[in-house]
């Protein structure tokens, strides 16, 4: 049997792929079973920061399997310290826990805020708030904690202690904790699988100041937006927030899984001996990898990041069939005339490989990717997008 039957036959229908087999790449471009070369404008879903086959991230990654590929965290090993030594300094947080995926990150973050409000007010203080339209992951808690009830409708009973607010609405959010029963508010700065919006400036500014005051913890998911990504390290440094806890995966290892739960200096020891776990968590090959992308995520190539959305943007904004263009840095969302699936195939027919959310075109390139490459891509996109 060919890969397409093999798949057909064993493994579970979960996924509704594109009829393409994709067999190699270097950089943006990458190749199917055919031959056929292809723009790659969605990294799979923002995680291979610097495109496929990264010469630097092939080396960190091939020196770590050489030395020793697993082990339990039980012992100690350097990669694990080290990169939670990196996020710390970069972000000003305190304390990392690693799993897996940005689901495992959310739970960890979920965890936190439980244990730390049950002590500090009570067990009664449980209820986690997200926005309406946002995605946190694919586990019970991390679904019912995602603000989009289709996600639900097959899985009831879900993990209770989740509440929704619709994005901007801070007076939904205090009559909530009026009761005191909110322990947390967990957010994305631009809601990535809910259609590439971003939160507006004043509600994040305001929401910030409430949850200070009512000493409720800021908890920000930056699983899609983060490592680079929006043009800063994390999306929450475009506001100027200080959360309490981060969560992040996807780009951070560039290809390899990997999450992280960043706790700052007020919940930096709420988790002890024993509380959680994760077998794979921290594993030296991918914590090796993710070094090699954060030490590449400077100032100066963030700038550049900043840049080439901004290009991009300018690309693609107006052009006939594109009734919109929203997102941060390197992670946009196009309104089209056309539906989003349409001009996916499109583009895919002619040689680029797009992204959806919800009703948009969604965009997701490496961020190295040539100027060459995002300029060709912009033009057959618009393409794809004219009426």
């Amino acid at each position: 049997m060919n890969t397409f039957e093999l798949d057909e036959s064993y493994i579970a229908h979960t996924y509704k792929r594109f009829p393409v087999e994709i067999v190699s790449g270097k950089g943006s471009l990458v190749k199917d079973a055919s031959g056929k070369e292809y723009i790659d404008m969605g990294s799979g879903i923002a995680v291979t920061s610097f495109g496929v086959a990264d010469d630097a991230w092939i080396a960190a990654v091939e020196e770590q399997i050489h030395s020793i590929q697993h082990m339990s965290n039980l012992y100690y090993t350097a990669p694990c310290a080290k990169l939670a030594e990196a996020l710390c300094v970069r972000t000003g947080m305190s304390r990392v826990f690693f799993g897996n995926s940005g689901a495992e990150a959310n739970e960890c973050a979920i965890k936190v805020a439980r244990k730390w409000a049950a002590k500090k007010k009570g067990p009664a203080c449980s209820t986690i708030v997200t926005l309406e339209n946002s995605f946190h992951g694919r586990t019970l808690t991390t679904l019912a904690a995602t603000g989009q009830d289709h996600y639900h409708e097959l899985y009831q009973p879900l993990t209770p202690g989740f509440a929704h607010i619709p994005a901007g609405d801070l007076n939904a959010l205090k009559s909530l904790c009026a009761g005191g029963t909110v322990a947390a508010v967990l957010i994305e700065c631009v809601q990535g699988e809910g259609g590439v919006i971003p939160l507006e400036l004043r509600f994040a500014t305001e929401l910030q100041a409430f949850l200070k005051e009512q000493d409720i913890l800021l908890m920000i998911d930056e699983v899609q937006a983060g490592n680079g990504r929006t043009g800063k390290l994390y999306a929450y440094m475009n506001y100027g927030l200080r959360p309490d806890v981060v969560t992040t995966a996807k780009g951070l290892a560039g290809g390899l899984p990997l999450g992280a739960c960043l706790l700052s200096e007020k919940v930096k020891d709420v988790l002890s001996y024993g509380d959680h776990g994760s077998t794979f968590g921290g594993n030296p090959v991918a914590c090796a990898a993710a070094l090699s992308v954060l030490n590449r995520l400077t100032d100066p190539f963030l700038e550049k990041v900043v840049e080439k959305g901004k290009h991009l943007r300018r690309l693609l904004e107006g052009a006939p069939g594109i009734q919109s263009v929203s997102g941060l840095g390197l992670m946009l969302g196009l309104k089209t005339e056309k539906t989003a699936s349409e001009v996916v195939k499109a583009c895919m027919e002619k040689g680029v490989l797009c992204l959806t959310a919800k009703d948009k075109v969604r965009l997701l390139p490496a961020l190295n990717i040539p100027d060459d490459l995002l300029q060709k891509a912009a033009e057959i996109i618009k393409e794809a997008c004219r009426p």
